[in-house]
């Protein structure tokens, strides 16, 4: 049957308007970020309803299609864009958009996974309440797509991963079979906990079509500080040090390096430095209460105090404002933005121990300096969490073609640093194709052995997202 004919069949059960199938309808999901996985297909399928997803996948199931699901298009690995071979269909979630249901007595909410992770956080302040999922993308990127990459962010450190914040989820598996796990119990000890195989699996599994999400109480108190720090070391003791004195009121500690905070006032527009003066590294810190009571403008100033005295600091600004927050967090967002304008960037995406941070980013940044002279090392991240995004900018007026050449060079030894901490050369962005060859390096036989059985039963065709987060193991 020709790929016209299945669209035609296809458009009997979603509408003609969303099956697209002209160049200028489906370029838009067939490129990323990065422009690292140039894509191609037949067709882009854009179901509205659960219920239309089961028809679609049941249909492409039945006729041996491949399809790879897509949320906001904002993955970093390439796990939602279709491979060059040009045979797998795209699965855009992106009309389902629709609120199921929010519960402020329960602290829950549950969307359809095609709701932008923005309005999810809107949502929840129109209760009183907080979705603590916080990243640059967050204007952009969709639900299902932050549990099929378990995304991370900036309020790991008091919330955890997309992982904890997940209490139930609908999925739809490759066969076209609904499974409606969309439960809103904080305990249920009924056997195996389903939903976690398909957080963090990358649409390899089924397609999210719907998740009940935990909610929080909404902070009424919120405090940032921006810190110029004289290396590494003094800003781990000066997270320790918060860490001690404020608990869980601690819900930020982001580091910077110098170059990566000149790349932001060269290229954010109407960007300003927090500081008169420049430093080796900075940590942009906030603090937050649920209680107007709670005295956490005197417990951010009593903890600079110290860490000023200390020498674990050399200068800091409280911001004053809500909108001077707004600008410190735009600087830490903006630092992935920015190194594009800078050239070529070799990106890393790695944790290690928290307490391992200084020592790492001093091996690394030696390694790479040494394999590659003039480069500019940018490593920033979520030192509280130890997730680093260790990434490397070429040197000014190099080749950037030739520089980015020696991607997989550089990742060899930026993840064998990496491993010899014991850490992770894939803290929150993924595996998808990007990595998909490293895991034989990381993980045991068995371990992939045993995400092979678990594909194996999920999707014994092989035709979900092939060829992401593991290798295909059929023709």
């Amino acid at each position: 049957m020709t790929w016209t004919a299945h669209a035609e069949r296809l458009a009997a059960m979603i509408g003609a308007a969303n099956v697209l199938t002209t160049p200028e309808q489906k370029a838009p999901y067939l490129t990323e970020w990065r422009d690292k996985f140039p894509g191609k297909t037949p067709m882009v399928l854009r179901p509205g309803t659960t219920a239309e997803v089961s028809q679609v996948l049941t249909y492409l199931y039945a006729h041996d299609i491949r399809s790879v699901p897509q949320g906001g298009n904002t993955g970093l690995v390439g796990a939602q864009i279709p491979r060059e071979s040009g045979d797998e269909v795209v699965v855009s979630l992106s009309r389902m958009t629709r609120v199921r249901d929010v519960d402020p007595d329960g602290y829950t909410m549950s969307v359809d996974s095609g709701v932008v992770l923005q309005q999810v956080q809107e949502e929840a302040e129109k209760v009183d309440r907080l979705f603590p999922l916080s990243l640059g993308s967050q204007g952009s990127c969709r639900i299902g797509g932050n549990i099929s990459s378990n995304a991370g962010g900036t309020a790991v450190l008091s919330y955890g991963n997309t992982r904890d914040l997940v209490l139930g989820l609908e999925v739809v598996l490759p066969t076209g079979e609904v499974w409606d796990g969309l439960r809103t119990l904080r305990k249920d000890n009924t056997g195996y906990d389903l939903k976690q195989l398909f957080i963090g699996a990358e649409g390899t599994l089924g397609v999210v079509t719907g998740a009940a999400l935990k909610l929080f109480p909404r902070p009424r108190k919120l405090e940032a500080a921006f810190v110029g720090l004289p290396s590494a070391e003094a800003a781990l003791k000066l997270f320790s040090l918060a860490r001690a004195q404020a608990g869980p009121v601690l819900t930020g500690f982001e580091l910077m390096p110098r170059i990566g905070m000149e790349f932001c006032l060269a290229h954010l527009p109407g960007a300003r430095a927090p500081l008169s003066a420049t430093h080796p590294w900075y940590v942009l810190m906030e603090l937050s209460s649920g209680s107007e009571a709670f005295p956490i403008h005197d417990l951010l100033e009593a903890i600079l105090t110290e860490a000023l005295s200390a020498g674990h600091a050399t200068d800091a600004a409280i911001a004053q404002s809500v909108a001077q927050v707004s600008d410190f967090w735009r600087l830490r967002h903006g630092m992935s933005e920015v190194q594009k304008k800078e050239g070529g960037s070799i990106k890393h995406d790695v944790s290690v121990p928290v307490a391992s941070i200084p020592a790492f980013l001093n091996e690394a940044i030696a390694a790479v300096e040494a394999l590659l002279p003039g480069c500019r090392p940018v490593p920033f991240g979520h030192l509280g969490d130890g997730n680093i995004h260790f990434n490397i900018s070429q040197p000014v007026g190099a080749d950037k073609e030739a520089f980015l050449a020696r991607w997989d060079e550089v990742n060899d030894l930026v993840h064998g640093i990496v491993h010899s901490y014991r850490g992770s050369i894939s803290a929150e962005h993924g595996i998808g194709i990007l990595k998909r060859d490293l895991l034989t390096r990381v993980k045991s036989p068995l371990e992939l052995e045993l995400m092979h059985r678990i594909k194996a039963a999920f999707d014994p065709k092989g035709l979900m997202n092939p060829g992401r987060l593991l290798r295909e193991t059929r023709s």
